[in-house]
């Protein structure tokens, strides 16, 4: 059972485990998300970061997309609450 402190963050984070594979694995592997100087700091941070990706791949997330690839980064690698 989730701590009473956590954040259950809306989304399907297998749908977001399609879309980082098919989108993001182009630029980076999910070594990013775990080494030791990693960007991303806070769950404002990986929203922020999304859209700098976003940007850079020139792909446009819809915003049940964006949530879908927040919440399977959230759960797999960051767990921010």
């Amino acid at each position: 059972m989730p701590s009473a402190y956590a954040v259950e963050l809306p989304g399907d984070s297998a749908d977001g485990k399609r879309l980082h594979d098919a989108n993001c694995m182009g630029c980076h592997d999910t070594g990013i998300y775990t080494r030791k100087d990693r960007l991303v700091q806070s769950l404002d941070a990986l929203k922020k970061r999304l859209g700098d990706c976003s940007h850079m791949a020139n792909k446009e997330f819809s915003a049940i997309e964006a949530q879908n690839l927040i919440k399977y980064l959230n759960d797999q690698f960051y767990q921010f609450r």
